[in-house]
């Protein structure tokens, strides 16, 4: 696993102040990802799967738009370009005055940039997560430990990458496929995941103020509630207590299992499995930024500015370099009685 990374401690209690909340606690796990080499042993964001050799790779055989992006690439473009835009910036930390690009690199943009000719065929789904049971808790069915997330990385009905879940027992795979196949072009590179080891952490989530009843909710909008505490740790939201529990006190941004689902920024929406129509509970959140303007207090002890250039991603918590249509979280939900059922997306 990765370096450990600590949230700091909410700014305080606040089942102190509204102890209606502290029944609806619920224990989240934060996976913080950050650039590494996972190996298929390891639980991981973009890395490696325990993929047994004798079993197909799953393929996307639904059409694909050609138009949906401006230029078309391959992942290894897509990795290539992240390189030279790491060296760039190294370079640049060093010397303000070098140049942004070698000669060599302005070549090498010039060629990914010009794009790779449209590809009409099947597309090889892209490793997104692994996560094993003993590294992460989240619903798993009695017979796996193991969960292996991939996706198609085009836009489909919901202009989002469609997710694929496979559940599996990890003593049961002896023989590990080398050489998955991979897409010979992508959508777009914010679907390509960079490879991160997971480094889980356990904290508290409470609901989302539109998962609470309309008294609760009254009452966290209430300033007068809120006098208990240092107001100056509310003065920036003296017109909005609202947000203060929105973006400090409730759920934890950023790639998590379990917990409350974070509703932005639509509404609540009806989680009934569709084939018994048991509720489904929060799987797995895969973030486009593990922190946002609003959400600096969650900010790791470790992710503050320190000397040296930051790694790619760091400046605004996107680690994994995923980006979904401008920022959202896929939220990915299963049934409690059985994962194996259909699961289903939010985009929020």
């Amino acid at each position: 696993m990765n370096a450990m990374f600590t949230t700091p401690p909410r700014p305080f209690d606040v089942t102190a102040l509204f102890p209606q909340l502290a029944p609806l606690a619920r224990t989240a796990t934060r996976l913080h990802p950050r650039p590494g080499a996972p190996t298929v042993h390891d639980s991981s964001v973009g890395g490696p799967l325990l993929w047994p050799a004798d079993e197909p790779w799953p393929y996307c055989e639904e059409p694909h738009d050609r138009r949906a992006a401006l230029r078309i690439n391959s992942p290894d473009d897509i990795r290539l370009e992240r390189r030279v835009l790491a060296a760039s910036a190294d370079r640049l930390h060093l010397d303000p005055e070098a140049p942004v690009w070698t000669p060599e690199e302005q070549a090498t943009l010039d060629l990914i940039r010009a794009g790779r000719p449209w590809f009409d065929g099947p597309i090889p789904l892209l490793p997104v997560a692994q996560l094993y049971a003993r590294d992460v808790p989240f619903p798993c069915p009695p017979d796996a430990d193991l969960l292996q997330v991939l996706w198609c990385p085009f836009d489909h009905e919901m202009a989002h990458p469609k997710a694929a879940l496979f559940w599996r027992s990890s003593a049961t795979v002896t023989d590990v496929l080398d050489a998955p196949p991979e897409p010979p072009i992508v959508q777009d590179g914010w679907y390509l995941p960079e490879p991160c080891p997971f480094s889980p952490e356990q904290v508290t989530d409470y609901p989302h103020p539109l998962e609470l009843d309309k008294e609760l909710r009254g009452r966290l909008e209430d300033m007068s509630r809120w006098a208990a505490i240092d107001p100056a740790q509310y003065n920036a939201y003296a017109h909005d207590p609202g947000e203060l529990y929105l973006n400090n006190l409730s759920t934890a941004p950023g790639w998590k299992t379990g917990g409350w689902t974070r509703w932005s920024p639509g509404d609540p929406v009806d989680r009934a499995c569709p084939e018994c129509g048991t509720e489904a509970v929060p799987l797995l959140t895969i973030a486009s930024s593990e922190w946002d303007g609003g959400s600096a207090t969650w900010i790791a002890e470790e992710d503050r500015p320190t000397p040296g250039p930051p790694p790619l991603g760091a400046r605004d918590g996107n680690f994994t370099l995923i980006d979904i249509t401008g920022g959202n979280n896929l939220k990915l939900h299963v049934c409690l009685s059985s994962p194996y059922h259909p699961h289903f997306e939010l985009l929020r």
